[in-house]
């Protein structure tokens, strides 16, 4: 009989490990940090009233953690490939566990955004590690299997976030809720670490990842384990090459680029964007030149002649500058417009989520062979949405039931579910097991900066649409700054409908020849 092919084996161990357990411990903690990005909202107003804070301190609230993970997300996942995954795993859900725990016993809004960013810390180290231990312990269809998974999560915490956060507040009160919210993450994270310690497989990376002269090396120790054998023991490396100088200009240009859209406000705060993208420029041209001279670059420039991952993060990007922004407008609407309570806003995503969890584990059965054209498919389905929900908007403003936007709603659960498993695995489908954490960092840093930049810009045009018409008494504003914003949205999808097609037919005609 062959070996169970659900059985990991690490070098220099005689200990097997389970695939599925390796899921369960990797993306529970996973759920827990997306959902801080969502469940905040719900709790925003309570936190405010409770630590008598500004505006700007609530804001801060919202986008210090978002910041945060953005900008340490590639230097974590290089850290990852070559320091070791599973390490890197834990002391980022360890850094997040106790974060979220001192957060709940904050007493001022200064010191929950300081903890805030120690959380997005944790969570931006968790992150990349996350994809990198599936791309290199998961080969073929199961690595499409768990990407399915890793995409039924991403959909559940968007779901789970509010409610949760707001089902606490209902239940235990303003002031214990919001800090419940955060508390709850404490055991969860902990009994994580201890799991972690006994589920995931501890290689030691650094043994072959860090030199130029070890990558061969390095790609045949995760093809073996990734088979379930036990490598030959191999030459281990002699040097660590971190390339620090291209850790902190990425980091730097990063924050330039994703810090004005999430901070608002003074129009010269922009000129940082051009600072960042010059600094991206800088970046990339350092990296090519630190190859040159025989340096192990913190990303591989050579990443991005892999037509898999290029236009999957090219794809993935243009999604999220519009996706991530539906619901940052479309909740406003509902509650102002339309007089949705809070935990009825909560409720309203569900169904949208359940479908798309659906839909990933479905998409997850068929990425390999079919993930160009599934991604295509989705984005149709997406699109229809999109123009069903500007259809209901004109009924809507002459009294129809706002329940009825659950049907619209409900194709862009579909098409976003099987559009993230496609993409994920498309994207990941080529790229060395070595590069794993690294190519899923800036996969993840490329989905930041767009959702920073998408919400910014469409809710920018959704309260000045609104403004153009003044208010008188019908709410007509209302429905017009919507209608407008969400017309943007279908633009930009529809652009990454065009690059899904080409993508789709590239595929199509390297098939024929």
């Amino acid at each position: 009989m062959g070996e169970n092919p659900n059985v990991i084996h690490v070098p220099g161990s005689q200990r097997s490990y389970s695939r599925n357990k390796l899921l369960v411990v990797l993306l529970v903690p996973l759920m827990m940090s997306l959902m801080q990005v969502s469940s905040i909202n719900t709790a925003l107003t309570t936190i405010q009233q409770s630590l008598a804070a500004s505006d700007a301190e609530i804001q801060w609230m919202i986008s210090g953690y978002a910041l945060t993970i953005g900008i340490i997300l590639v230097p974590s996942g290089r850290l990852g490939d070559i320091f070791g995954r599973s390490g890197g795993f834990v002391t980022g859900l360890v850094i997040f566990a106790i974060a979220s725990l001192l957060i709940g016993f904050s007493n001022d809004p200064i010191q929950l955004n300081l903890l805030r960013v120690l959380q997005g810390i944790g969570s931006g180290i968790l992150s990349p590690q996350t994809t990198g231990l599936i791309q290199q312990y998961f080969q073929g269809h199961d690595r499409a299997r768990a990407f399915s998974y890793f995409g039924l999560v991403v959909s559940a915490s968007v779901a789970a976030g509010p409610v949760l956060s707001g089902g606490l507040i209902q239940l235990l009160g303003p002031e214990i809720g919001w800090r419940s919210s955060f508390i709850l993450n404490f055991p969860i994270g902990l009994i994580g670490v201890i799991l972690a310690f006994f589920w995931l497989p501890f290689g030691k990376e650094r043994r072959t990842i860090g030199t130029h002269k070890d990558e061969i090396e390095a790609e045949y120790e995760a093809a073996e384990i990734a088979k379930g054998h036990h490598p030959v023991k191999r030459t281990a490396a002699t040097k660590i090459d971190l390339d620090p100088f291209g850790m902190l200009l990425l980091s730097v240009a990063v924050l330039g680029i994703m810090l004005p859209f999430m901070m608002p406000g003074n129009p010269w705060i922009y000129t940082l964007v051009i600072a960042g993208a010059v600094l991206m420029v800088v970046w990339v041209i350092w990296e090519k030149h630190y190859k040159a001279r025989g340096g192990f670059p913190m990303v591989d420039l050579s990443l991005f002649s892999i037509t898999t991952f290029k236009y999957g993060i090219a794809i993935i990007s243009v999604f999220f500058l519009g996706m991530t922004s539906i619901w940052a407008v479309f909740l406003i609407f509902l509650q102002n417009a339309m007089g949705a309570t809070p935990f009825e806003l909560g409720l309203f995503s569900v169904p949208n989520s359940v479908l798309a969890a659906f839909a990933s584990l479905w998409a997850g059965k068929y990425a390999v062979e079919h993930g160009r054209a599934i991604q295509f498919w989705s984005l149709v389905l997406y699109l229809v949405g999109l123009l069903g929900m500007i259809g209901l908007t004109f009924l809507a403003a002459q009294g129809m039931n706002y329940w009825w936007y659950l049907l619209p709603t409900l194709l862009l659960g579909i098409g976003g579910g099987a559009m993230g498993a496609a993409n994920q695995t498309q994207a990941m489908l080529d790229v060395p097991a070595s590069s794993g954490g690294t190519a899923g960092g800036v996969l993840q840093t490329g989905q930041r900066m767009a959702t920073a930049i998408g919400i910014a810009l469409v809710t920018a045009v959704f309260f000045n649409a609104r403004g153009v018409m003044a208010p008188d008494g019908s709410g007509a504003h209302w429905f017009f700054g919507i209608a407008i914003a969400l017309s943007v949205i279908s633009a930009i999808i529809f652009v990454d409908l065009l690059i899904t097609f080409v993508f789709w037919r590239k595929g199509v005609r390297e098939k024929a020849q």
